[in-house]
Formats: structure tokens, C-alpha cells, sequence
């Protein structure tokens, strides 16, 4: 989750006869896709180039022997399970890419991201120790959201209302350590829907989609761990738009996420 750059950008849910405006906030190197859904992600991360969204067709797509791939046309990726929950933080993720990935995304899932005690208490658990102020710089994010509601600066979800955030597709891409093995810290870009429901009305009428955000993660202590440590940031890419039929999108290395039906 990047505190560096950061641009404001609302979204609108329509609940009931209740309208509720929502900051959402636009965040703003790697692992080949095909290595994440080819073996289980067992492997080492390794280092991808830097989008600049130029990207050409493969030489194969370009002359017509088949159809483009896009992300949507590709295998997804296979979440692992957690092995434990922790102040309502999923925990117990593989040391692998995919682990790395199943930790990103079930965090962002689960986040607490209008509550900021309740965020406060999940960063506790999957925050590295070496990232100082992480924490603190994250609940401010999730205060100054609520302020732009009109809540509260400090306290939980809107009684009645429930969040659900689900991640549609993950870029992986792996940092540079001296002190730590290649894939040890890895930057993963997500492609998120956002919607709000309430037990009058279960279908948000407006919905985010499309949105991203970025962590990077580390293997630390037996975990994978959110960091924004300056050496780590300072290495940080950034995607092209992610879009599910795009053949760049496939070239640039997203890749869409398998849920559970």
C-alpha cells in the first residue's frame, strides 16, 4: 500500500434510500504468470521489466497463428489456504509466490478499511517490524476516509452495512535484497471490485471495479509480512490497466485470481 503517491477517487453506494459517498483511495520488479499457474508457484520469483504500456502482440499473435492471450483465456491462479486466523487476519501462508500472493490477497479481502480499530489490529499481525509508522500512516488513511463520509474519525463500519471486497486479478513482481534470497520480497499489484450491501438491499447499484492498490510483502519470521521499507519502495513498477480481454494485460504479467464458488 503505497504512501508516497496517492490520488483521491470516490465511488458512490446506493443503499436503500441511503446514499453513502466513499474515498476510495488509488494507489499506486517480477514473476512470469504462467510460473504462478504452472507449478503451484514453487518456484523463485524472478525479476520482470518494468511496464510502460507499449507493449506489442507477441510475434505468434501477430501473424495469426491463434488468438491473443489474455488473462481471461489463461489458467488462474490458485489461492493457498491459510492455516490460522489472528485478530481477524488470515495467517499460515506458504514460503512461495503463490504464498505471497494468497497473503496479499486475503489481507485485502478481510481489510477493515472503515474501521480503524479493527484495522489497526489486523495490521498488528501482518505488519513487519521494519516497516516504521506503516501502521500508523495506514489507520490515518482509514480515519481521514471516515471523516470524508461524515463519520466519526474513529470507529467501525455503519451499523447495517456490510463491505465486500474481492480481488479479480494479482501482478507479481520480485525486489532486490542483499540481505535476503531472490523472492523473498515481492511487489503484487491487485485488481479489486468493492460493493456494499445492506439487509434491505443486497445489490450495490454502484459499485468500485477496476480499482488497484499495491503491497509489498516479505518473508520474515516465518510469514509473509507488509513493508514499506524506503529500499523496497524506491523499486516499486507499475502496471498497465488491467482489463480481463487484454492482450497487454497478459504480456505485462497479470494474471486473474480462482475464488471458491
Amino acid at each position: 500500500m503505497d504512501n508516497h503517491e496517492r490520488s483521491a477517487r470516490k465511488a458512490k453506494f446506493l443503499l436503500g434510500g441511503l446514499t453513502v459517498l466513499v474515498v476510495g483511495f488509488l494507489t499506486a520488479g517480477g514473476i512470469a504468470a504462467y510460473s504462478l499457474i504452472g507449478d503451484g508457484g514453487s518456484g523463485t520469483p524472478a525479476a520482470g521489466p518494468t511496464a510502460t504500456g507499449n507493449a506489442k502482440p507477441s510475434s505468434s499473435a501477430s501473424s495469426g497463428s491463434g488468438p491473443e492471450m489474455t488473462p481471461e483465456r489463461a489458467k488462474k491462479i490458485t489461492l493457498s489456504a491459510p492455516t490460522a486466523q489472528r485478530a481477524g487476519a488470515s495467517i499460515g501462508f506458504p514460503h512461495s509466490p503463490v504464498g505471497a500472493v494468497s497473503a496479499v490477497v486475503h489481507f485485502w479481502e478481510e481489510y477493515a478499511w472503515m474501521d480503524d480499530q479493527r484495522a489497526r489490529q489486523q495490521l498488528e499481525v501482518v505488519t513487519s517490524p521494519d516497516a516504521a509508522g506503516f501502521i500508523d500512516r495506514q489507520i490515518s488513511e482509514v480515519r481521514t476516509l471516515r471523516e470524508g463520509t461524515g463519520l466519526p474519525a474513529s470507529g467501525g463500519t455503519p451499523a447495517g452495512i456490510t463491505f465486500t471486497t474481492t480481488v479479480e486479478a494479482v501482478r507479481m513482481r520480485s525486489l532486490a535484497d542483499d540481505d535476503l534470497p531472490r523472492g523473498d520480497v515481492v511487489h503484487i499489484w491487485l485488481s479489486f471490485e468493492r460493493y456494499a450491501s445492506t439487509p434491505e438491499k443486497a445489490t450495490d447499484d454502484n459499485p468500485i471495479k477496476g480499482d488497484t492498490t499495491d503491497f509489498i510483502v516479505k518473508w520474515q519470521d516465518g510469514a509473509w509480512k507488509l513493508t514499506d521499507e524506503a529500499a523496497y519502495v524506491e523499486q516499486r513498477t507499475f502496471p498497465v490497466a488491467y482489463d480481463a480481454d487484454s492482450p497487454f494485460a497478459w504480456q505485462d504479467q497479470w494474471i486473474q485470481v480462482r475464488h471458491e464458488e
